[in-house]
């Protein structure tokens, strides 16, 4: 059994902040009264314990307060990413069974036409209450939460996350991490992603407060760092470099106190750990999923610099190997065993088992080195087979990102008669650079059949809610050519 999360949290440290939002910030025992008063109204709107619900709204403090509300009552939350098309939404709305939604009012429309119940904020803040009985100790097997995937593979799934699998991946993170009694967690990520969502469930965990923001703002951001009002952050590699372009514009450096900077969402670029070692920001990659409930792997403090580019090795309770493969550089599928690892799926994926004989196969292609340091080459799906030789995109992307003129880079293969397929990337650019320099900068830096056969440039490259790259709309991209 474990205690409920915020009710244990408020008893231990009822006048330590929990949460700051903009200028205005919050007790552990004052984000237990509004989030208790918030169930008491979400009972009286006839919304039981064992309930599923659904839940779309802005990342910001009204949200926190709901997320709390939603678990004190008892209630499975699945969590609508506010930035999909109206058809995407409803599609998970009627997948989930969920059985209401609760919905933020500016967001209103976007669901209007729902033939699932809605309940605004607004209502919410309005209803009478209820009384009922707060479950003290939580089953480990309840599901807490359900997120879909990203769909940057497939179809969408609906990923069931139990209070086992969020508290072994809060604890994992913790032992490797270590804990200061003055942590600060600058939470710029959705709160519907896993990333967000995570980093609430160690603030109530661990004790510490979350920094939110509704939206990154690399201005703000980097400002924090350098003042150190913040200790440790999540991010991307779109989002890292943005904070660094702005230390880098009037050579300003991390605090002291800044401890780190956790990189997820595919592999960073080393050229971007090398900007930010120069800025004194201590980036430790990771490696997790939604079927995870984040990290599985994450680099040590100590092994930063010794080994640039790794994810590290598996979090304590956690276990990995790569599928048929038995010496260490041997590339294959990426496969994931442990307490943080979803029970299964909800809705039309109900049946399908996520584990191949007690492992999640993650659909990531990886190698561990020498010393059992995990290293994430790309997705298996992404991979692109040109003559026979297997090409990662993320290799030929991170030497893109490496020339001074280019500021993102997404690289998919395009059919080809001869060689099957052949890589082509997207850039961005930052400064006025030719598709000649950027051959000639590759050819010097990859064999002959990894360079891409052309470049496109772009204002924008297509990510989702967590920046991530979406290169199945690449590929859609090169279709329209």
């Amino acid at each position: 059994m474990i205690p409920n999360w915020l009710m244990q949290r408020a008893y231990l440290t009822p006048e330590k902040t929990a949460l700051s939002f903009g200028d205005e910030t919050w007790t552990f025992a004052e984000l237990k009264n509004k989030s208790m008063m918030l169930a008491r109204k979400l009972t009286a709107n006839d919304l039981q314990e064992g309930q599923r619900i659904a839940l779309l709204g802005p990342s910001n403090a009204e949200m926190v307060f709901i997320i709390h509300a939603c678990m004190l009552a008892g209630l499975e939350i699945v969590m609508l990413n506010s930035r999909l098309t109206i058809k995407e939404l409803e599609w998970q709305l009627e997948d989930s069974g969920a059985s209401a939604v609760i919905v933020a009012d500016e967001m209103s429309e976007v669901v209007a036409d729902s033939a699932i119940r809605q309940l605004l904020y607004s209502a919410i803040d309005q209803s009478a209450v209820q009384q009922f009985d707060v479950q003290e100790l939580w089953a480990a097997d309840r599901t807490i939460t359900i997120m879909y995937t990203s769909g940057t593979t497939g179809f969408p799934k609906g990923v069931r996350q139990t209070a086992g699998n969020h508290v072994s991946s809060a604890l994992s993170s913790v032992l490797n991490l270590g804990l200061n009694e003055k942590d600060v967690w600058l939470c710029a990520m959705p709160l519907f992603h896993i990333s967000g969502f995570s980093i609430l469930v160690r603030s109530v965990l661990y004790g510490m407060e979350v920094r939110l923001y509704e939206k990154f703002d690399a201005v703000k951001t980097a400002a924090e760092i350098r003042e150190g009002s913040v200790t440790r952050m999540s991010v991307v590699s779109l989002t890292l470099d943005k904070i660094l372009r702005e230390l880098e514009k009037d050579n300003g450096f991390a605090h002291p106190s800044f401890q780190t900077m956790l990189a997820g969402g595919g592999s960073v670029p080393v050229d971007y750990l090398q900007r930010a070692v120069a800025r004194n920001i201590p980036v430790l990659q990771t490696y997790g999923m939604t079927e995870t409930s984040s990290q599985t792997a994450t680099l040590s403090a100590g092994d930063a610099m010794r080994k640039m580019g790794s994810a590290g090795k598996p979090l304590f309770f956690n276990q990995i190997k790569i599928k048929d493969t038995e010496n260490p550089g041997d590339k294959g599928e990426v496969f994931i065993r442990g307490p943080h690892v979803t029970p299964g799926y909800i809705g039309r994926f109900a049946d399908v088992n996520p584990l191949e004989d007690g492992w999640l196969p993650t659909g990531d292609i990886g190698y561990f080195d020498e010393e059992g340091y995990l290293y994430i080459v790309d997705r298996r799906s992404d991979l692109i087979i040109s003559g026979g030789e297997n090409i990662y995109p993320a290799e030929i992307e991170h030497v893109l990102v490496a020339h001074p003129g280019v500021r993102e880079a997404g690289v998919c293969g395009r059919e080809h008669t001869e060689w099957g397929s052949v890589p082509i990337a997207f850039v961005v650019a930052e400064d006025k650079v030719t598709a000649e320099e950027l051959l000639m900068f590759c050819e010097e830096r990859l064999a002959r059949y990894k360079v891409p056969k052309a470049f496109r440039f772009v204002d924008k490259l297509p990510r989702n809610a967590a920046n991530k790259l979406l290169r199945r709309e690449l590929r859609e991209w090169v279709d329209l050519e």
